[in-house]
């Protein structure tokens, strides 16, 4: 039976996988492993035929080397992107890498929208200040979104679907990307990236970060941005330059800043340090400012997107180890 090493489980998890790993037609057996997939842990894949990581695991080379001395033949990716893996390596060892391209695009922009409400009218701000029965609402004021112009950089899934919510919301809507997505073609006009930082309220990123995505909001192109512009990511924390994101937020450039990711966050991603100190810096300084609001790389995370993660990622356990077709490789 094909062996799947799980790594980095949690209990939601067990919740989705199980029910399929029991599944007689996907020929596949399931062992869970608390730990995420780096240097030390990679010897306990030993006996499985394939690594199943999200998307904080450490897949660089000298890992994928050891998983290759263990036996393991394909890494299944139960995330869309994969900037994490050395591909070339990958693919000198003889690892196959499968991804799911495709789990909830909706479920992704629905928390990006969130992200922009809640920066914008302050909205964990206010909910703390009520907890404390103060019920002013000084430093509450907020901006419309209905007549503002929406900025969305990537129109891929995730990018079509937050320029259609942005566009319910009575937004006039403006695309950047390299390749148009017909799609949009009614409720979108695309423009190039300067003046779409120029004149957008509401910057929101839906790209993959790259070698020419990373810190494409630097200190230069945020000071293209509107003194009040909202700037979102539910992409990949490189995107943004944080240091220069601090430094306009100390210049009190941006409206409200909403992030479900930020650079270095690996090491602390999906875990619990609520009783320790956190050695990242880069989350207590930008928390440190009201109109910053951060989630925890959930963007992801609903019962919809789980359940897609998991039924993808057994068929493409299923079509490897039956010599099917592999439509969601992923290759240099």
């Amino acid at each position: 039976m094909f062996t799947i090493m799980f790594f980095g489980t949690h209990e939601y998890d067990h919740y989705y996988f199980d029910v399929l790993a029991q599944d007689p037609a996907y020929g596949c057996r399931i062992r869970y492993l608390a730990a995420n997939l780096d240097a030390d842990t990679a010897p306990l894949a030993q006996g499985g035929d394939a690594a199943c990581v999200f998307v904080n695991a450490d897949c660089s080379a000298p890992v994928l080397e050891i998983l290759a001395r263990a036996g393991i033949r394909l890494l299944l990716l139960r995330c869309a992107g994969y900037n994490h893996v050395d591909l070339p390596a990958a693919k000198h060892f003889g690892i196959t890498v499968l991804r799911v391209p495709g789990y909830s695009p909706e479920a992704v922009a629905e928390h990006a929208m969130a992200l922009a409400l809640a920066a914008n009218r302050r909205i964990c701000k206010a909910y703390i200040k009520v907890r404390n029965n103060n019920f002013s609402l000084d430093g509450l004021l907020g901006h419309n979104l209905y007549g503002a112009a929406a900025g969305i950089v990537g129109t891929g899934r995730i990018g079509a679907a937050m320029a259609r919510i942005c566009y319910g919301f009575g937004m006039t809507v403006l695309a950047c990307d390299k390749y148009q997505n017909p799609a949009l073609a009614d409720i979108a006009r695309y423009v190039a990236p300067e003046e779409l930082l120029r004149t957008a309220d509401l910057v929101s990123l839906h790209c993959p970060l790259t070698a020419d995505t990373y810190h494409m909001i630097n200190a230069d192109t945020i000071q293209m941005m509107r003194p009040n512009a909202i700037l979102v990511n539910t992409s990949r924390g490189g995107l943004i330059d944080t240091e220069a994101l601090i430094q306009a937020l100390r210049a009190r450039k941006f409206g409200g800043v909403g992030l479900d990711v930020y650079e270095d966050e690996d090491g602390q991603v999906f875990e619990d340090f609520s009783d320790t100190v956190l050695r990242n810096e880069v989350v207590p300084i930008l928390l440190s400012f009201p109109n910053v609001v951060i989630t925890s790389h959930q963007a992801f995370f609903t019962r919809t997107a789980m359940q897609s993660i998991a039924i993808t990622t057994m068929e493409n356990a299923r079509a490897f180890a039956l010599g099917l077709p592999l439509v969601n490789e992923v290759e240099e």
